[in-house]
């Protein structure tokens, strides 16, 4: 172990046990998605160890991409990163390699996460876990949902009043899905059904921005009675009205793993460190879990949550829709440009 490492873990230790030595006040810009993270989990780091996190945010994976692009890495200390596209933004260069011994508590992560995606161990360290589906007004829409194709090709009264996240991997993993493909196809006659059928759904959708969680949720007014959504969100939006539903349809889903990753280009890797194993600390990790309504892949957290919590379908699926689900996987260059054409033709 290297000197500098050796300091960096002492840091720890202190931090750890709330201890924290006096210093100079400093922030780190983690970029996140919204309702994401605990704000008490945040000021409880601030105490601890001085250090401020202000949170930038992002909508899509696919505008977390485009912000990282504009600013070639630059401008955050830490990025929460969907395990995909890990391997490109470190080929990039712009996600720093994780040192192990200066995150301690990775001891405590299921190793089946932190290796899931091609070079997540290197560049990662697992946040949440969780799928994607439909949440729907169960008192607004007149059947019970359980196919893509129920949002896919929605009623005439619908119309209007359903949503799509605005993210090509998203849109047409949903579509291939509903035509009983894999979301990783490459075939070239299987994207151009998925895209026809994105097209007809478009005249409508109202919007393929993803909805808020807050009481001004356009779900909860009922300007919208359908979307796609992350399972734990749906848990958020319940704590406002019992008339929300989430089903993971039939035909199976995206199987998703966020990622904590340090950028290049910070000045405050260590602190970043420092924030990383903050949060993998298994009452922070659990209380945050709670928070968010997500599966923790930290197993000494896990087994602080209630069993309420980890028998919960909705966090926790089970079944055959959860077996017909599947990771995102690396696809050729040219799938890649296929898609963003497609996404493109569609949304703008």
């Amino acid at each position: 172990m290297r000197s500098g490492s050796i300091i960096l873990v002492a840091v720890l230790l202190l931090v750890t046990s709330g201890f924290a030595p006096a210093a100079k006040s400093k922030e780190l810009v983690f970029l996140n998605w919204p309702n994401y993270m605990d704000p008490g989990i945040l000021a409880e780091f601030e105490r601890r160890t001085g250090i401020s996190v202000r949170q930038s945010y992002f909508d899509s994976d696919t505008a977390r991409g485009e912000l990282l692009l504009e600013s070639e890495g630059k401008g955050y200390d830490v990025a929460l990163i969907n395990g995909a596209s890990i391997r490109i933004l470190a080929k990039r260069g712009w996600l720093e390699r994780i040192d192990e011994s200066s995150i301690p508590n990775l001891k405590h992560i299921d190793p089946r996460w932190r290796s899931a995606f091609v070079q997540a161990e290197d560049f990662g360290v697992p946040y949440f876990w969780g799928t994607l589906g439909i949440v729907y007004r169960k008192d607004l829409v007149p059947f019970k949902v359980s196919s893509w194709m129920d949002l896919l090709r929605p009623a005439e009264e619908l119309h209007g009043k359903v949503s799509m996240i605005g993210d090509g991997a998203d849109m047409i993993g949903a579509a291939l899905k509903a035509l009983r493909y894999s979301l990783n196809s490459i075939d070239e006659k299987e994207l151009k059904e998925a895209e026809a059928l994105l097209q007809a759904q478009a005249p409508a959708v109202k919007t393929y921005r993803y909805l808020s969680l807050d009481e001004d949720s356009a779900l909860l007014s009922g300007q919208i009675v359908m979307s796609m959504m992350y399972n734990g969100d749906t848990r958020m939006l319940q704590q406002h009205s019992d008339d929300i539903a989430f089903v993971l349809p039939k035909e199976g889903g995206n199987i998703w793993t966020d990622y904590l990753s340090i950028l290049s280009a910070s000045s405050r890797k260590t602190e970043a460190k420092l924030f990383i194993n903050f949060l993998n600390e298994p009452e922070i990790a659990a209380r945050l879990a709670r928070y968010v309504y997500y599966a923790t892949p930290n197993r000494a957290a896990e087994a602080l949550l209630p069993a309420e919590f980890k028998s919960d379908p909705i966090i926790y699926p089970t079944g055959e829709a959860l077996e017909n689900s599947e990771a995102y996987r690396r696809l050729p260059p040219r799938v890649q440009k296929n898609r963003a054409a497609i996404f493109s033709r569609i949304v703008y």
